[in-house]
């Protein structure tokens, strides 16, 4: 039995309870409970930025782990993977800038803003997940290197 790696396991854990917790926001809003919003949404950064800081540590020190599942899927997997960063990308800027107007009260804004956030977000982590299941579980990972290693060619 293969068990899952766990840092990439806890750092995909992150992003789906900052999805489900950005769901909530989004609800509570709806529902005019705004200082539970306001909490929600932080909450939701939290996890967000608790993802990151796995993420990249993990990258910088361990390495990211390539596809290692069949030769003749692997441009699919490298294409979605693209699109999930760059998702994943937008997204990040876009919630600075959503909490920012928020906090700042700059409520026009942040209204337009908050929705299209939110289902950006929604559709990276849904894309971060299945990047996991096709590194993790569908198939078993490839090589990992680390950054530092690839830099100093240790």
């Amino acid at each position: 039995m293969n068990s899952l790696p766990i840092l990439p396991t806890i750092s995909t854990s992150f992003i789906v309870l900052s999805a489900i917790t950005v769901a909530i926001g989004w609800w509570q809003i709806a529902h005019r409970k705004i200082e539970s919003h306001k909490k929600t949404m932080v909450l939701a950064a939290i996890f967000a930025v608790i993802f990151f800081i796995i993420y990249a540590s993990r990258t910088i020190f361990i390495g990211n782990t390539s596809f290692g599942g069949p030769e003749n899927i692997k441009i699919y997997y490298t294409i979605f993977l693209i699109f999930h960063i760059t998702l994943a990308t937008i997204g990040a800027v876009f919630g600075v800038v959503s909490i920012l107007t928020g906090y700042k009260n700059k409520l026009s804004i942040h209204r337009k803003l908050g929705p299209i956030t939110s289902v950006i977000w929604f559709f990276t982590a849904i894309t971060g997940v299945a990047v996991y299941l096709l590194l993790y579980v569908f198939y078993h990972g490839g090589e990992t290197t680390s950054m530092i290693k690839a830099i100093l060619g240790l």
